[in-house]
């Protein structure tokens, strides 16, 4: 028989949807091993493979079958895509041109690796990041340097701004694929673009209110405010927009301080300063990794008061997503410090998600961790720390918390989704 490798939904799909892999036509309990590989914009190659057996049919069915071993073992539907790893080390996965798909070659080659080696059959995934009618509008409006992403529809959508984090420079991948779920999501660069600043030396909150008021004032975007999403340093900067700027209805922050970090933040007259710091206080990794998480001074301390952001000064909610396994920062210790802090102020406690297991890199689903990475400024391999399995599930988690939180609050829906984890 013809072996033949199918998947549903066939031929393409977006980056987070699930796909349903069958393999027909193999011999009954005949031992095979199915390979992924996937080439990103520059050219680098990430790869998984996992060890099956098909059933007395000779049907491989990934949402029944275990992999026996490989990049990953167990029941895992999905693990050829979250178990990918860099060719070269210390390459992170990321979407650099959502216009393009991800493009994921499947094989199936006879027996268990490393003695496999017979091309069974092969099939070619297309993996998109903008979902059919979402239009990309890239935007140079005054300061403001972003690309916005709409729904296809009429009628206004709910409005998010999309911070990354201390790379700088422009990523898209998140607010495309959170535009194919109905939001108008901006995604936002602050530094190191075109003609913005190169370093992160001063921020200036104008820049971001910018910003907001843009999306505020856009046709599309339904009001009367704006959600507020952020990771790392990009996370502190939207728990600063709340806690100072008008129309900011939700906040999202994923592993975030809660202090100032990385640069003094301006605003009209005020300063605040950068948390204190001690690069002396790093510590290297078995793998040779720097470990940063011990660098940050306390926001608790005297000394650094004056960087705590004021969260009681925001009107909307909040919701922390939180790396149990984070090396970048203590961000279980910050979104504990937040809460204490919000109700010490008779605000309400705010949700707050632990994710055991989880690196600091929290993607979209089926973004594989990224242990570590040489750091877009320093140049040194930096460790990120998680688990691919935990990692996979709190991303996969993460992502319909975020979808439900946004839609609760800017969209009045009033369902809410428990988490998992």
């Amino acid at each position: 028989m013809t072996v033949t490798v199918m998947l549903e939904p066939a031929g393409r799909c977006r980056w987070d949807e699930r796909v349903h892999i069958t393999v027909s036509g193999l011999a009954p309990r005949q031992p095979v091993t199915l390979r992924a590989s996937l080439r990103d914009e520059k050219g680098a190659l990430f790869r998984a493979h996992a060890r099956y057996c098909a059933d007395a049919a000779g049907l491989l069915d990934l949402e029944r079958a275990p992999a026996l071993g490989g990049s990953f073992a167990g029941l895992e539907p999905m693990g050829l895509f979250w178990a990918l790893e860099p060719e070269k080390p210390l390459l992170r996965l990321v979407k650099r041109d959502v216009q393009t798909p991800f493009v994921v070659e499947l094989e199936v080659l006879d027996g268990h690796e490393p003695e496999a080696q017979r091309l069974l059959g092969r099939a070619v995934h297309k993996r998109d990041f903008l979902a059919p009618g979402v239009r990309r509008e890239p935007v140079r409006a005054g300061r403001v340097r972003a690309t916005l992403f709409l729904p296809p529809g009429s009628k206004p959508f709910p409005g998010i701004l999309d911070l990354f984090g201390s790379s700088g420079g422009l990523c898209e991948y998140r607010a495309s694929l959170l535009a194919g779920h109905g939001f108008a999501v901006l995604a936002l660069a602050y530094f190191r673009f075109e003609d913005l600043p190169e370093h992160l030396n001063d921020v200036c909150l104008e820049y971001f209110e910018e910003a907001v008021n843009f999306m505020l004032q856009h046709p599309k975007v339904k009001g009367p405010g704006v959600g507020l999403l952020g990771f790392s340093k990009g996370g502190d900067l939207c728990l600063s927009m709340a806690s100072f700027l008008k129309g900011i209805t939700a906040t999202i922050v994923i592993n975030a301080c809660v202090a100032n970090t990385l640069a003094p933040l301006h605003y009209k007259d005020m300063i605040i300063p950068e948390l204190s710091y001690d690069l002396e206080k790093y510590t290297i990794t078995e793998s040779g990794f720097l470990n940063f998480v011990d660098i940050w001074g306390n926001p608790l301390e005297k000394t650094n008061h004056q960087s705590l952001i004021p969260l009681e000064k925001a009107q909307g909610p909040f919701l922390f997503i939180v790396s149990m396994d984070d090396h970048n920062w203590k961000s279980e210790v910050y979104a504990r410090i937040a809460s204490e802090r919000l109700q010490a102020h008779g605000k309400d406690r705010p949700q707050i998600i632990y994710y055991p297991g989880t690196g600091h890199c929290i993607d979209p689903p089926y973004f594989p961790l990224c242990r570590a990475s040489v750091h877009a400024v320093l140049g040194q391999p930096v460790f990120h720390g998680g688990e691919p399995k935990a990692h996979s599930n709190a991303q996969a988690d993460a992502w319909q918390q975020i979808q439900t939180f946004f839609h609760k609050h800017l969209n009045g829906k009033k369902s809410v989704r428990p988490s998992k984890l």
